[in-house]
């Protein structure tokens, strides 16, 4: 029996991952292991980010529907205020503009409704800007995971032509387990960026939908101000 014969008869017939990475040269495991903790840390983003923004869409709902029912603003605002309710600091930004210009004596009502509207647009950014800031991390495994997969795959596929020279045999048995194991790090990062890509790109659109909502309150909420001004 010839070793080729000996190899064949000991090579798996299917692929092992955990038996891959065992036997990956280190570089190519640090860089799995790095990819597999991007994937984890991209699925909890995803699944957070998605509950957290079902919690925060009910609750703004709830504080609009009480914002236009209940006459004392007040008590409304200050029982929001304490939670975490872009609605409610869209409200209070509004509303503090208002009543700083009111204080002030409304000597240019319509400087003092482009004021109101400044406070208003400024502060729907900024709670726009802050959810969107979540899936930084999501772009960028998107984007650099398939790349650091690649630099996995070239180290192992340089190892393996090292491993020809030392062995001075070029034999496709001897070559095969190493580019395999090369080729995995390059499908974990794929198994990282896939995922990664779509859950930013549908999240993004959530978030744009979301901040379009808090436009058209921010936008009731200046008509409301400016009627406010014109009884004054």
């Amino acid at each position: 029996m010839t070793v080729l014969d000996l190899l064949a008869v000991s090579a798996p017939t299917r692929l092992d991952p955990i038996e891959l990475f065992l036997d990956a040269d280190i570089v190519v495991q640090l860089v799995i292991v790095g990819l597999i903790l991007a994937s984890i840390w991209t699925w909890a983003i995803i699944i957070g980010f998605s509950l957290r923004m079902g919690s925060t869409r009910s609750s703004c709902e709830t504080f609009e529907e009480d914002f236009w029912t209940h006459d004392d603003i007040d008590s409304v605002l200050d029982a929001r205020r304490r939670k975490d309710n872009p609605s409610a600091r869209i409200a209070a930004a509004g509303i503090a503009e208002y009543r700083r210009s009111h204080k002030a004596g409304l000597k240019d009502p319509v400087a003092a409704r482009g004021r109101v509207a400044q406070a208003l647009e400024g502060q729907v950014a900024h709670e726009a800007d802050k959810l969107a800031s979540r899936l930084n991390f999501l772009a960028t495994t998107g984007s650099v995971a398939p790349f650091v997969g690649l630099f996995g795959t070239v180290w192992g596929i340089m190892n393996s032509f090292f491993q020809i020279g030392l062995q001075q045999n070029s034999s496709l048995a001897v070559v095969a387990p190493g580019i395999a194991e090369a080729l995995f790090a390059t499908a974990i990062g794929l198994f990282a960026a896939i995922p990664a890509v779509i859950a930013y790109n549908r999240l993004s659109h959530t978030v744009n939908g979301f901040e379009a909502q808090m436009q058209r309150f921010a936008d009731r909420v200046h008509a409301s101000v400016s009627r406010e001004m014109e009884n004054v």
